[in-house]
């Protein structure tokens, strides 16, 4: 049909463009000893999981304990307890076929700027603090949650609930803070954006006395303290928030402190390859890395063909940089 097209004075571009084929593949085909080159039926893969292992991993996958936690968050928990089941990459796919894969919340990707770079190679050299809103039973009322986060093990490292926002309740928290953990507050920055609380006298003294070097963000530009953004969206977005006004501010208290245990003791977290902020915090994640890595390691053994290279990364996260842009390493 296309010679006939071009014989009757068509162009060859223009005969293809009608039948949806491309002028170069019919010049391919039209080459002495050319055969055709599409390919056949793809094959079943040799390492493919059966019928009975993909039900299995599918129920672990909607049982009670992992059916509102990512694959990402599934795959180390149950390494912790010497059991595999699939790669993360692997369960991800399972759900999407299965159409399981779903937001539990309508939300959009964030998006995070750049201001002046913090490192923090241990723990208590860098925190991030900052206050959020919890919604009061009176309407147009809140209760403020002052949280602060050691950077490196992300772990809470202080917070308190209060009626107001002051700089002289965040000067307190700071303080009491050091006090308890028994930081050389002299070896300390604490970064935050540029709330009145977070500039006040009183703040700005107290970190003065205490030796703290303060650090802050652009002017109207919250993410420049994504971590703590992080925190508080993790905290919000979490099943178990209530949706529904806090009645008094003893109720706002003891929800925020069993979150903080959760969160410190349980939640294993995406930045520190998914141990806790508390095995982070007092050095237990190394061991618990090489556990893991020795799970992975036995069970490519046991199924070589399952994998195509080396398993996965258990190594300990690295130094944490907060806003990467000039350096200010703390010393």
């Amino acid at each position: 049909m296309i010679d006939e097209a071009v014989t009757a004075g068509a162009r060859q571009r223009t005969a293809c463009s009608e039948l949806g084929l491309d002028p170069r593949t019919v010049q391919r085909w039209k080459r002495p000893g050319a055969s055709d080159a599409r390919s056949t039926p793809k094959r079943v893969p040799h390492n493919r999981m059966s019928d009975s292992q993909r039900q299995h991993v599918i129920a672990v996958l909607t049982s009670p304990r992992f059916r509102n936690l990512p694959p990402k968050q599934v795959v180390p928990a149950l390494a912790d307890e010497g059991q595999y089941a699939a790669s993360e990459a692997t369960m991800y796919r399972m759900l999407r076929s299965e159409r399981l894969l779903a937001h539990r919340e309508n939300s959009r990707p964030r998006t995070h700027h750049r201001p002046p770079e913090l490192v923090a190679h241990e723990a208590n050299r860098v925190w991030c603090w900052d206050i959020t809103y919890l919604r009061a039973a009176v309407r147009g009322q809140f209760y403020y949650l002052y949280l602060v986060e050691d950077l490196f093990t992300r772990r809470i490292v202080g917070f308190r609930v209060h009626e107001n926002e002051s700089a002289e309740e965040a000067a307190k928290l700071v303080e009491s803070t050091c006090r308890e953990l028994a930081v050389n507050s002299w070896n300390l920055h604490l970064h935050s954006d540029n709330g009145g609380p977070m500039k006040g006298a009183t703040m700005l003294a107290t970190l003065q006395r205490l030796g703290v070097v303060a650090s802050f963000s652009r002017p109207r530009v919250s993410d420049d303290n994504p971590f703590a953004e992080s925190l508080f969206r993790t905290m919000k977005y979490r099943p178990g928030f209530p949706r529904h006004p806090f009645s008094g501010i003893e109720q706002a208290r003891e929800w925020v402190t069993r979150f903080v245990r959760w969160y410190n003791t349980e939640h294993l977290h995406s930045g520190l390859n998914f141990v806790t902020p508390e095995d982070r915090y007092y050095g237990r994640d190394t061991a618990l890395l090489a556990a893991r890595h020795a799970v992975y390691e036995r069970a490519r053994q046991k199924h070589p063909e399952r994998w195509s290279g080396s398993t996965r990364n258990w190594s300990p996260a690295p130094a944490v940089t907060l806003n990467p842009n000039r350096v200010i390493t703390p010393q």
